[in-house]
């Protein structure tokens, strides 16, 4: 960070010195293209920032006068198709961006295939080709079209086996790598049905993936929060919530209206036992969905209502508070089509529990049986409400015995 600030001072002081802009046909002749310039991460950096902090309008004006500046290269348009994508992360039920995201990617294809034709920097253009397939892999995936997955996944491997071997770009490659290590291996143990697909790709490895993507992390430019995106799941996934947390903390304070950042805060604080701090950005969250700030909805609303919830019903012991914030989970679970996970069947496990507290036996039973109904049978919810109604059914027949003697 420390030399890349030094980069950027040497640069303003050179706009200084010469009061002049770039020379897009000039520079090209140094740099051979636009990823490795760094006045051009000068230009792109406020932008992409503004991108990952959710501040849409004012990051689409910078990619359009990149556009201007660079009319035949594919970089603006990825740049704003991966917006695109972006407004899709909150939820990714919600296809209202597919066609745009799609739009702009294939823009991409097309610019960075004649930029590959007509250019003797074959590396560049095939950064772009291989993020772009990536992506639109990534959100053909999304919607299950496993076809359509399968083919830009092939395209975008291709393309990045073209990059390798450049050390000026590597950080940015090593990002594919480390997301196709990863996945490669983990889809095929936890979705056995899609392992005749994977048939046709090379094997992976999650350590070395893992590795991959913390050293895109640390280093690359373009896809070092792409990189952090995808290690806060991969850190859940892997049980390793120290780093889940500390990377979700350090992202919600670079970008802090990101609400994917902030949502996976609540939770890796929750989940390491730092009550205090959930609390504190669960309300923030219901906040900003209160006031309908871009990115804040119904997926984010549902973990920091079922945060506040579990506070206030265990810690506190303010079960009316606790009462509310269940319910209020439970109605953001339903407003996404959620009531197939755990959100939403621990917050009716909640709202059994202070039933049964208040002996309001009848109430609790349906909460128990809308658990049973909805979960999975191998969740501890489930498990939990049948011993529950299996308890509650003893009990009534203790008590019934005991009033005919």
């Amino acid at each position: 960070m420390k030399q890349f600030s030094l980069t950027v001072l040497l640069i303003v002081l050179g706009y200084m010195a010469q009061a002049q802009l770039y020379d897009p046909s000039a520079f090209d002749k140094k740099y051979d293209g636009l990823l490795k310039h760094p006045g051009v991460q000068l230009e792109s950096a406020e932008a992409i920032n503004q991108l990952y902090n959710y501040k849409f309008y004012e990051a689409d004006k910078e990619f359009r006068w990149l556009k201007v500046r660079y009319p035949k290269h594919p970089m603006p348009y990825f740049l704003m198709g991966l917006a695109e994508w972006w407004k899709i992360v909150p939820n990714t039920d919600i296809e209202d961006y597919d066609d745009r995201c799609l739009a702009y990617m294939d823009s991409t294809i097309t610019l960075a295939e004649k930029l590959y034709d007509d250019s003797d920097n074959k590396v560049e253009p095939s950064f772009f080709l291989a993020a772009a397939y990536a992506f639109k892999g990534r959100l053909y995936s999304e919607r299950k079209k496993w076809a359509k997955a399968t083919l830009a996944g092939k395209n975008a491997l291709k393309y990045f086996e073209k990059c390798k071997g450049n050390g000026d770009i590597s950080p940015e490659l090593l990002f594919g790598d480390g997301l196709y290590n990863y996945y490669a291996q983990w889809i095929p143990q936890n979705y056995p049905l899609l392992k005749p697909i994977l048939m046709f790709f090379p094997k992976g490895d999650k350590n070395a993936g893992i590795q991959q993507l913390e050293k895109t992390a640390n280093n690359a430019f373009y896809t070092r929060t792409e990189a952090r995106y995808f290690l806060l799941q991969i850190y859940s996934m892997e049980n390793q919530y120290d780093k889940a947390y500390d990377l979700a903390k350090y992202m919600t304070e670079q970008y802090p209206e990101n609400p994917f950042f902030e949502r996976y805060f609540a939770r890796s604080a929750f989940v390491r036992g730092r009550l205090n701090e959930a609390e504190v950005i669960s309300k923030r969250i219901l906040e900003k969905i209160a006031r309908s700030q871009a990115g804040y909805e119904a997926v984010s609303g549902r973990t920091a209502a079922y945060i506040l919830a579990y506070i206030n019903h265990n810690f506190y012991r303010n079960t009316a508070v606790a009462k509310q914030y269940y319910q209020q989970s439970i109605d953001f679970a339903k407003q996404i089509k959620a009531t197939n996970a755990g959100y939403y069947w621990s917050s009716l496990t909640g709202l059994a529990k202070i039933a049964t507290d208040e002996k309001n036996y009848d109430q609790a039973t349906a909460y128990y049986k809308e658990v049973l109904d909805s979960a999975d049978k191998k969740s501890s919810q489930y498990e939990e409400a049948k011993k529950a109604l299996k308890d509650s059914k003893k009990s009534r027949r203790d008590e019934r015995r005991k009033r005919r003697d």
